[in-house]
């Protein structure tokens, strides 16, 4: 028996393990199975060089579990180790001390990757002894057994096996009991081995025997040991592809098409990703990428591996060349990383604007679902829009799509204003704003459905990368001011009417602190609809992006602001300044007389005290003006109440307001119920 120290430092080198090089406890499954595949892969290596005549016979790695020994057992049948092995794999792992250990590898985690010694000791994470029991593949190979008990001290004797291999026992540490549950083990043998590349046992098989599930003789493999990745894409069928998607997410939609990478040059890289059926949630489908180094799981967090619109797809990357720390579970930064990222990016493009080129119909079908995909894309990451403004698509009210440039195509002879900006009309929503709608098509105008919701920054982004061209949804104003084609008709009503009609409606509207309304006045035509609202495209817009850009939360806090407008040309209206004449002017004659004489003398007092300088101006002079301001609001009030309480019998007015609002969708409540009341009374006169 040979007892002795771990290296020759007296530094304890297992909790360094734990504290630095692996972050999450279960991952020492992952290494100790690893490891096996690793000792059997090279076997069969050396036997197809020749180096080893022996017959490789049944290859399955087991992984036995013993709750009541408290052990869980993983055993091979590779290469084995002789005592000389042992002592240079295990027992000198620290041979410079823990400093210079980490100093040593800190820049060859590749190199450590697959190596038994340090992926060993992860072991002691979760156990309080460790034994291997092992014999070489070497012709006369004397079996050894090494035991350690997590201190720099170990035994090594030799023992009697009679195959070839290696068994690790695990001796589950007392905080450590969940690694003895039968269901952690198989989570975590599916999570990390379940595409490792030689069979892996874990149990047996079951099946239902007399209204009970019984065990079979025959072993429970948990592992495919040819994942569809690693074969030809000319070897395989559509079907393929989805059966493996099932097995990847069983509960997931059929994905829409995918990808199968295959790349030996500049580095290596195997994989498929998948489009799936985005829906609405960019956070829901997230981390569906599953990565993997030589067939062994290493993380579902990809975001340093490909750019973050990509973490959208799902599927399964590969490659050997991506740089890892030596717990095999954080990326580090990498000019492969880079490359690969840049080549992940190029294939998903040129499969895109392969498959429009190759059947648009079938793009097309699949747009709404790959939308939110393309859109994030384009917004976030340069290059991608470079390549995706081909085959990124506009959809318009009637479900009609088109590119970029056929749709510019469409409507540039029609769609410019009076500047020679080319005008993009959009609607969010066809039944909410269908009269708005109406009112562009009856122009012969072409309007955009925008229902998406990455659809709001890909307007600001494309009225910066779309020269002079920009986007507006159609009721952010009339349509006429929208595109406007030569300069507003002047409405024929007087400035006194103007006011009049303005207050009469304005203070009819609700009161509301989430919304202001401003009224104005639009000769619109006869048969436009008699009253309007409107709201501010730039204001919507900034309270839109508020919700995408936190730095904008300030316009996300602001009342929504609406403008009111009266089509001067509508009987309706024309008969509501009619009845206001006949109501009011009598009342209104002493005011309007007094406001105008109030009104010649401010406008006067503030011709003469602009004349002079603040300091020249009067203590009487200023009072006077003060006076004079006071008696113009005085009148000024005294005709607007006279208005207000005229308008607030005025059905035909609120009849009006309450059609614009209901259009809009702003109609609720106590409100919704009187005009309906009303429309009911309305109806029997």
């Amino acid at each position: 028996m040979k007892k002795g120290n771990i290296g020759v430092t007296t530094e304890n080198i297992f909790p360094v393990i734990k504290k630095f090089l692996y972050s999450d406890h279960e991952i020492f499954l992952r290494e100790m199975v690893s490891n096996a595949v690793d000792a059997t892969q090279k076997l069969k290596t050396l036997a197809q060089k020749g180096d080893f005549k022996g017959e490789l016979g049944d290859l399955t790695i087991h992984v036995k579990l013993d709750k009541d020994a408290k052990t869980l057992t993983i055993s091979d049948r590779g290469l084995g180790m002789t005592a000389e092995e042992i002592d240079k794999y295990i027992n000198q792992i620290a041979f410079s001390g823990v400093t210079d250990f980490l100093t040593k590898y800190k820049d060859e985690a590749n190199a450590i990757i697959g190596h038994f010694g340090l992926g060993f000791y992860s072991s002691f994470m979760v156990s309080d002894k460790v034994e291997i029991i092992t014999k070489s593949y070497q012709e006369g190979a004397q079996a050894m057994h090494w035991t350690c008990d997590g201190s720099p001290e170990f035994t090594l004797e030799e023992t009697e096996k009679a195959d070839r291999g290696t068994d690790i026992v695990l001796h589950i540490a007392d905080d450590c009991k969940e690694f003895l549950e039968k269901t952690r083990i198989t989570a975590l043998l599916n999570k990390y081995c379940k595409f490792m590349a030689v069979p892996i046992a874990f149990g047996k098989k079951t099946e239902w025997k007399d209204g009970k599930e019984v065990e079979t003789q025959d072993d429970n493999i948990i592992n495919s040991v040819e994942p569809l990745w690693t074969k030809t894409p000319s070897t395989l069928k559509d079907e393929d592809y989805k059966n493996f998607y099932r097995t990847l997410y069983p509960m997931q939609d059929e994905p829409l098409f995918w990808i199968h990478l295959n790349v030996d040059f500049p580095f290596h890289l195997t994989g498929i990703l998948y489009f799936p059926r985005v829906h609405s949630n960019l956070d829901l489908q997230r981390n569906k990428i599953q990565l993997y180094c030589n067939q062994v799981f290493v993380t579902d967090q990809v975001e340093g591996i490909v750019p973050d619109f990509l973490t959208l797809l799902h599927g399964v990357i590969d490659s050997p060349d991506i740089p890892l720390n030596v717990s095999r579970s954080y990326l580090q930064s990498d000019a492969n990383v880079k490359k690969i990222s840049t080549y992940i990016t190029k294939k998903v493009a040129d499969r895109l604007q392969q498959t429009f080129k190759d059947d648009r119909k079938d793009y097309e079908a699949k747009w709404d679902d790959l939308k939110l995909f393309i859109n994030y894309g384009m917004l976030s990451q340069e290059d991608f829009y470079d390549r995706a403004k081909d085959f990124a698509l506009f959809k318009d009210i009637n479900g009609k799509y088109f590119t970029m440039e056929e749709y510019k195509t469409l409507i540039k002879d029609n769609q410019t204003d009076k500047n020679g900006d080319l005008v993009y009309l959009y609607a969010t929503n066809k039944n909410d704003q269908y009269s708005y709608i109406k009112a562009a098509e009856d122009k012969g105008y072409s309007v955009l459905l925008m229902d998406g919701q990455l659809d709001m920054p890909m307007v600001s982004m494309l009225e910066q990368k779309l020269e002079k061209s920009r986007f507006a949804r159609v009721d952010a104003d009339i349509i006429d001011r929208l595109i406007q084609k030569e300069d507003a008709k002047k409405s024929a009503l007087e400035a006194d009417d103007r006011d009049k009609l303005s207050e009469v409606f304005r203070s009819q509207m609700p009161v509301d602190t989430k919304a202001t309304f401003n009224v104005d006045m639009e000769a619109l035509g006869e048969q436009a609809q008699p009253v309007l609202i409107t709201e501010s495209e730039y204001m919507r817009r900034m309270k839109d992006m508020s919700h995408f850009q936190p730095g904008m939360s300030f316009y996300g806090q602001m009342p929504d602001s609406y403008t009111v407008v009266l089509n001067t040309d509508h009987a309706l209206v024309k008969e509501v300044l009619d009845e206001t004449h006949k109501a009011t002017d009598e009342a209104l004659e002493p005011i309007e007389s007094e406001l105008k004489g109030q009104q010649a003398r401010l406008a006067a007092l503030h011709q003469s005290q602009s004349k002079k300088k603040p300091e020249e101006i009067t203590k009487e002079e200023k009072d006077d003006l003060e006076k004079t301001e006071k008696a113009v609001n005085e009148q000024r009030d005294k005709k607007n109440k006279i208005l207000c309480d005229y308008a607030k019998d005025n059905k035909i007015v609120h009849q009006l307001i309450d059609l614009a609002l209901l259009q809009n969708g702003m109609l609720k409540g106590k409100a919704l119920d009187e005009f309906l009341k009303r429309s009911v009374e309305m109806i029997k006169k």
